[in-house]
């Protein structure tokens, strides 16, 4: 078992990696990215180099002290169709908003769970991002909005922010 610095594998688009960037930015742990474009050349996250490291093929996959983790959605857009990914994220998205919009009514803090950063606020600030990418209307979630706000000023939040990743195309760099 090797040890040293961890090693994530990411993409800079990928929410389920900004979730693990965020984690990795709370615990200010020192790490080391690999970008693996899940779009170029067929995805190569396919390619036998990957697949060795991560026969699920998928991104992100964290390497710590010799132990790979792994994880992904974006399988789901594909089953779905690139002609159909718009009408069913923005549906997924919304349904997902109006529930937790709900339940944020009696949790909230400054954060989701209250006035300290939880794994719902990991999970909360790549799903606005998600919801922001493919053009869902946030007006009626105000909660949702205004958590979001103050993640993204936190400096865990703003480092690890798909904008700002070694393998962000330059014109969606911040």
């Amino acid at each position: 078992m090797q040890v040293g610095k961890p090693i994530l594998y990411s993409y800079f688009r990928s929410s389920c990696s900004w979730r693990v960037r965020i984690a990795l930015a709370l615990k200010n742990i020192d790490y080391e990215t690999v970008a693996i474009n899940l779009t170029k050349d067929g995805g190569q996250q396919f390619s036998g180099e990957f697949q060795a490291l991560n026969p699920m093929k998928q991104v992100p996959a964290l390497k710590i002290d010799g132990i790979t983790i792994g994880q992904s959605n974006l399988s789901v857009l594909k089953q779905v169709g690139q002609e159909n990914q718009l009408t069913w994220a923005q549906q997924a998205i919304t349904s997902g908003f109006n529930a937790l919009e709900q339940i944020l009514q009696s949790t909230a803090g400054r954060y989701c769970v209250g006035d300290e950063v939880s794994m719902a606020d990991l999970c909360l600030a790549p799903q606005v991002a998600n919801a922001d990418r493919f053009k869902v209307d946030l007006t009626p979630y105000p909660t949702i909005s205004r958590i979001n706000k103050s993640l993204l000023a936190l400096e865990a939040f703003h480092v690890s922010h798909p904008c700002r990743q070694p393998d962000t195309p330059p014109e969606l760099r911040a």
